[in-house]
């Protein structure tokens, strides 16, 4: 539970309010944090700053005075570009946390960390995505995967309470990430799953809305597979999770797996591939759907 006194002196900076990333700010300003944020489209600045957010022109003035950062960033190449590449390790307040929140895989992680102990040996790496898309990260229900030095934990504490609705510890920096990357694996191959038993439904003349009655309530329900089954259902494919995002974390997957056979997610890799190629990566993961029988 976090109180008045945890909050006390606690200073946040998110770079990246995307999706996501925005939804976290707004959930820390109600929190009473005090909160900046910077991102490379400064239209997407504006609507944060009338929340009460502090929007910053760049990394380092973002960085400056924060006692926690949030990196909210889709891919490694743009956290590094963001806080290594531009120089703006060197602004982090001495003795600051930098919560690395999204999904860049193992290996890019391990790389972050080696190169932050390099030039801000200080600074502590919290390896920290989340699990959870658009509507819990604007609700503060996110399941957060944290891993990282355990001495890190009280800084982050009010932070992490803010957006989500429990943290899991789990060991050196780097845990975190397997478990994300084991969790959207699971993710993934549900949601072609569903995709692919709603375009079977679609072949036999059976009402998706009747699908969707008859999986409700029993062993084979679960709440994300309902959710984009509606989605489908509806041709409503405003991103909560975007596709392209979705590929690029199986993708992580397959290369953390070192070689193991995995051949239903390296065929669900191919699979999303065409339907990003067929434009659409921006709109959210259930359209996966439109992969299906030519229907792109």
């Amino acid at each position: 539970m976090t109180t008045t006194d945890d909050r006390a002196g606690v200073s946040v900076a998110v770079l990246g309010t995307g999706i996501m990333g925005s939804a976290m700010v707004r959930n820390l300003v109600a929190a009473g944090l005090s909160t900046t944020c910077w991102d490379r489209s400064a239209e997407a600045l504006a609507p944060l700053a009338q929340a009460g957010a502090r929007p910053a022109t760049s990394v380092a003035e973002a960085v400056r005075d924060a006692s926690v950062v949030i990196t909210m960033l889709p891919t490694a190449e743009a956290v590094r570009s963001a806080v290594l590449d531009d120089g703006a390790a060197e602004a982090f307040a001495s003795g600051a946390v930098w919560a690395q929140m999204g999904t860049i895989g193992m290996t890019a992680t391990a790389e972050l960390g080696v190169q932050l102990a390099r030039l801000r040996p200080d600074v502590r790496l919290v390896d920290a995505p989340v699990s959870g898309s658009k509507g819990p990260a604007e609700a503060g229900q996110l399941l957060i995967l944290a891993s990282g030095p355990i001495d890190a934990e009280p800084a982050v504490r009010p932070v992490f309470g803010a957006i989500g609705r429990k943290t899991v510890w789990l060991g050196k920096a780097g845990r975190g990430s397997a478990m994300k990357l084991t969790i959207n694996a699971y993710m993934a191959i549900l949601i072609e799953g569903v995709a692919e038993a709603s375009e079977l439904a679609d072949r036999l003349g059976i009402d998706a809305a009747k699908l969707g009655e008859a999986i409700e309530g029993g062993p084979l329900d679960a709440p994300i597979a309902d959710a984009k089954l509606h989605k489908m259902e509806h041709g409503d494919f405003t991103p909560e999770f975007p596709l392209q995002w979705a590929l690029k974390d199986v993708d992580l997957a397959l290369e953390a797996a070192d070689g193991a056979t995995l051949p239903l997610l390296a065929a669900l890799s191919r699979q999303w591939r065409a339907a990003v190629a067929a434009g659409h990566g921006g709109e959210d993961v259930s359209a996966a759907r439109l992969a299906l029988s030519g229907r792109q």
